[in-house]
């Protein structure tokens, strides 16, 4: 059987109330030359028989043999993709029709990029549309993403879709499970990747009332720090320094004097 172009990723945890609807969108796009690789990552609710209730040729169904977390189900999904690209997708959002067309088409006419992403807009957990993630929105060309990435991540993590050898060569990191996303971003950039983004929706994100997106916006500013001193940590452990990875670790300074800030305002209210 001839390999597929794109390998679709997507860890599967708990996901019953809009798996089906995820699992649609990407059966359902313009360009089919793809696997969908499901990781069912110890779910306890009906998303394993909501995933064999599917019938199409494409989806390869795994179960990791107990609860392992994102980052070990998102570094087997990429020693399993088959694909020249890999397409990120979470359970609970919802993929554009036309996504992977519009993706692989600029993958293929453009040699030198080695991740593309998009825009993304929100919806809650009902799938009403809330509007957009500003940074997202904001940060759309190399230079503005490499910019402003050592102070904030700006790219939506399921949005992606890369080269299979570049996803292969980096991998996520075990030790940066709360923002595993963030940290592949600064290592690719740190190493002169190219990443663009599409400005064109093509994916809905969903952000649910009780993610890890909503509970970071308690302590951003600490996590934001924590996160990037792992990362410089890890660049030095390596014998990797440059200017973009010095200023990301100053930007973890900053971010400490912030989030210090604002817990002092915090007790000053209560």
């Amino acid at each position: 059987m001839q390999e597929p172009v794109v390998s679709v990723v997507m860890p599967v945890y708990n996901s019953a109330a809009w798996l089906r609807e995820a699992m649609d969108s990407i059966l359902q796009q313009t360009f089919s030359d793809f696997e969908l690789i499901l990781i069912d990552d110890g779910s306890t609710d009906e998303s394993a028989s909501i995933i064999k209730s599917f019938s199409d040729s494409r989806i390869r169904h795994l179960v990791n043999e107990k609860n392992r977390g994102l980052v070990f189900t998102l570094n087997r999904g990429i020693d399993e993709a088959k694909g020249k690209y890999i397409a990120r997708m979470d359970g609970d959002d919802i993929a554009v029709d036309r996504r992977f067309e519009r993706q692989v088409s600029y993958l293929d006419s453009h040699p030198e990029v080695d991740l593309i992403a998009s825009v993304v807009l929100l919806i809650d957990d009902k799938g009403n549309k809330t509007g957009f993630w500003k940074e997202d929105k904001e940060m759309l060309s190399y230079e503005q993403l490499r910019e402003f990435m050592p102070f904030n991540n700006c790219i939506a993590h399921p949005s992606i879709m890369a080269r299979a050898g570049v996803l292969r060569d980096f991998k996520y990191r075990q030790d940066q499970d709360q923002a595993e996303d963030y940290d592949l971003w600064l290592r690719l950039f740190a190493a002169g990747k190219i990443i663009h983004k599409i400005e064109e929706p093509l994916l809905l994100h969903r952000i649910l009332a009780g993610s890890y997106t909503r509970k970071r916006q308690r302590n951003i500013f600490f996590k934001l720090a924590d996160t990037k001193w792992r990362f410089f940590k890890n660049e030095v452990r390596h014998k990797h320094v440059n200017e973009f990875i010095v200023r990301t670790m100053l930007f973890s300074f900053y971010d400490v004097i912030r989030g210090a800030g604002k817990q002092i305002k915090n007790l000053i209210k209560s």
